[in-house]
């Protein structure tokens, strides 16, 4: 039975499956149903211009460069990218590699840096970098000047801190080039095969949002770099299945409780070419997780535990090489990484976030490591540090005070006062999400804001929340993308539901516009650590796809579980070495509310997810199929012995010393309990959560007699990208539940 358009018999009445909302093949049209939102957004250094990237009306993944100009308030495009190259854009594996670790996905002009003074700007494209002067911009002499003109690929590509030099990885080692002179010089010369300097392995880009390997000094009179030998990680050989073909790729893919990379640390002076190793410990079996220069000789740098339950801030100094341990962060289960180290500039003193109150919170201390105070407190948690101003001693930082579903700017004194003084205050004014860019001198920051039923709204303002300016209104009105569906469009309702010990736990629920008995529910979940689905926030193009699937009648919910984000460590710490529990607990008190209300048909009840998203589904299918009548999994992780060592062991631990919670946490002991339908997909080139997931859970299941379904895409990574992919995984997601509920 494989009908589009079907009906289903409700208890009291009847509903078609049929939409009258947004169609999945409109989902992903151009223009954009998103409207016209920069992104990419960055003010430069002297506050004059916001800068952001656009995409075209005609193709929304191809982008090109735009300014904002405070003083006149025009908008001018700098850089059209067509201009600038044509044709397709032939990225190097590497280059592959990285943007899908970043989750940049599209064409043209991507990413770019404005140098510290304000007076040029450099942008990568199609593996080459583009470097152009304010000056000429102005002048209107012609667009950006191409530094490179390689054969090979350049990755990593960035601007030096005084604007001299540019630097990037070639063919695994680190160059610079001197932008006046075009003089290049090899930093590195010995990277190849297992060796590679300047670059950030695998975890460090998948599982700790360590993107490069090397970091000027602020006087560009030093680089540091790291060298990893990736030869001790576990070689692996898995295939990569085209359309056409099929291509056997060999991977140093490091499984949990196998051997992880060798990293080292370096400082080249690049005056006299002279190189420095950091000793980094007896140990060689650590993460190396952030690295960043505290002034112009001293090197700061991240030191983790294999474990991650030990953290230590280092400081090192390049001048005499005296090393000191500034600040050590312990946790029983593990410690989160982030970005919130920030230096002071009239003062010895930074910035540092420490979860060590059981919620994230930000901390002052000396340049020595001397704790001076905390800055915030309470039983919410800081998303990131925004901005500093010095002059006026306030901070500025988002967070989720008042809400963990919404993302709000406060600021909080600097000033040496009693701590039951302290007073945050909250600076962004509207509800909703609030994702926030600030000038380097704290004067003005850009807001891009949305809410669940708005897509993102841009505009300039001052430290105090006044807006100066719309820099993308994007108002849903006539001539907007979104304007025709507006009459059926459904805004859904936020609560919160008890979990088992009594943790409140929040949920969303899209309810269809006519209620016509009971109605079947599709549940979508990801449930897994550093996430959370559960936002006042525009979902994209997933939240388009509920929006067509409540117009076809379904209910369409989700609740964040314990063990996902933003609520502290003890909300997050359940899932320790016990991944696939609390989480399906969780999700089967949410299945119990929706069983309360009369408008529910308890019978049909699906679940969806992504990723860890994928693996719960599965998990919820196997562990609980009372509750949930037809599954569907994507990209799913199967069995954790198969995924990577930092983010499996930080929540696992070490599979070598706990076999029996690694088997406990595996879909497999569970398999056998499958009753209802179920549809798995993936990506047959995935190179994170690798196809074997999926492709030993077929045989298994086979094994086991049980009846599933997949449909499996050809050459594609995890994210499945692609708009032609995009409308044929939701026609097929959509297509599984429409035919599985007209059952009785």
């Amino acid at each position: 039975m494989n009908k589009l358009i079907t009906s289903i018999l409700l208890l009291t009445s009847t509903f078609s499956f049929s939409a009258h909302g947004i169609s999945i093949e409109r989902i992903f049209q151009s223009p954009s149903l998103d409207g016209s939102a920069p992104k990419k957004i960055k003010i430069s250094p002297d506050g004059k211009y916001v800068t952001y990237i656009k995409p075209k009306k005609s193709d929304f993944d191809r982008y090109d460069l735009w300014a904002y100009e405070v003083a006149s308030g025009e908008h001018v495009l700098l850089f059209d990218a067509d201009d600038l190259h044509s044709g397709d854009e032939v990225l190097s594996d590497e280059e592959k590699a990285r943007r899908e670790r970043m989750r940049v996905f599209g064409s043209g002009i991507l990413d770019y840096q404005w140098s510290q003074d304000s007076q040029a700007l450099l942008f990568p494209l199609a593996g080459d970098a583009y470097y152009a002067t304010l000056k000429d911009i102005k002048a209107g002499r012609g667009g950006a000047k191409q530094l490179l003109r390689t054969q090979e690929f350049e990755t990593d590509i960035r601007l030096s801190p005084l604007g001299n030099y540019i630097s990037y990885i070639r063919e695994q080692n680190l160059y610079i080039m001197d932008i006046t002179s075009g003089e290049e010089k090899a930093v590195t010369e010995e990277g190849r095969g297992n060796i590679k300097f300047g670059m950030a392995e695998f975890v460090a880009q998948e599982e700790m949002n360590r993107m490069t390997g090397y970091w000027w000094s602020p006087n560009e009179q030093r680089i540091a770099f790291t060298k990893v030998d990736v030869s001790p990680v576990e070689e692996i050989t898995r295939t990569e299945i085209y359309a056409e073909s099929i291509k056997t790729v060999t991977q140093r893919y490091p499984s949990t409780g196998t051997n992880n990379v060798v990293i080292s640390l370096a400082i080249n002076n690049l005056e006299n070419d002279k190189t420095q190793w950091v000793d980094l410990g007896k140990d060689t079996d650590i993460y190396l997780a952030r690295v960043k220069w505290m002034n112009d000789d001293r090197l700061i740098y991240q030191w983790q535990s294999r474990d991650q339950k030990t953290l230590k801030l280092k400081s090192y100094s390049s001048s005499d090489k005296s090393q000191q341990t500034l600040i050590t962060e312990n946790s029983k289960t593990w410690i989160n990484l982030h970005e919130d180290l920030r230096f002071l500039k009239n003062s010895d003193q930074f910035i540092w976030a420490s979860e060590r109150d059981g919620f994230k919170h930000l901390y002052l201390y000396n340049n020595n490591g001397t704790l001076v105070r905390q800055l915030t407190t309470g039983d919410w948690v800081v998303n990131e540090l925004v901005a500093i101003d010095e002059p006026k001693q306030k901070l500025y930082f988002t967070a989720r005070k008042d809400t963990p579903i919404e993302k709000h700017l406060y600021s909080v004194s600097l000033a040496n006062i009693d701590e039951s003084e302290l007073k945050v205050e909250k600076v962004s004014r509207r509800e909703g999400f609030h994702s926030i860019s600030a000038s380097k001198d704290a004067t003005v920051y850009v807001d891009k804001f949305s809410t669940i039923n708005s897509p993102p709204q841009v505009s300039l303002h001052s430290m105090n929340g006044e807006k100066i300016t719309w820099l993308s209104k994007n108002e849903v009105k006539s001539g907007h993308p979104l304007a025709p569906y507006q009459k059926d469009w459904v805004k859904p309702e936020f609560g919160v539901i008890k979990a088992q010990d009594g943790t409140d736990l929040h949920y969303r629920m899209y309810k269809p516009k006519n209620i016509q008995g009971r109605h079947p529910v599709l549940v979508y979940t990801y449930g897994g650590p550093i996430a959370q689905v559960v936002t006042n926030r525009w979902a994209g193009n997933r939240g388009l796809l509920f929006q067509h699937w409540v117009s076809k009648g379904y209910i369409v919910f989700s609740l964040d579980n314990r063990g996902s984000n933003y609520r502290g460590t003890a909300f997050e710490a359940p899932i320790y070495r016990a991944m696939g529990g609390v989480e399906v607990d969780d999700q089967v008190t949410g299945v119990n509310f929706l069983r309360s209300l009369d408008f529910v048909d308890s019978k049909r009840i699906g679940v969806y997810g992504h990723s860890y998203g994928g693996y719960m589904a599965l998990m919820s299918m196997f562990k609980a199929g009372d509750y949930f009548k037809a599954g569907v999994s994507g990209a799913p992780v199967t069995d954790w012995l198969l995924y990577d060592t930092h983010y499996t062991e930080r929540y696992m631990g070490n599979p070598n010393k706990l076999a029996d919670a690694y088997q406990a946490s595996s879909v497999f002991p569970y398999a056998k309990n499958l009753n209802g339908p179920l549809l798995i997909y993936h990506g047959m080139a995935d190179d994170n959560v690798l196809f074997k997931h999926s492709t030993k859970l077929y045989k298994h299941l086979q094994d086991q007699a049980k009846s599933f379904e997949v449909m499996d895409y050809p050459g594609k990574k995890h994210s499945l990208r692609g708009k032609q992919t995009g409308i044929h995984l939701y026609q097929t997601i959509t297509s599984f539940f429409d035919r599985h509920f007209d059952q009785d």
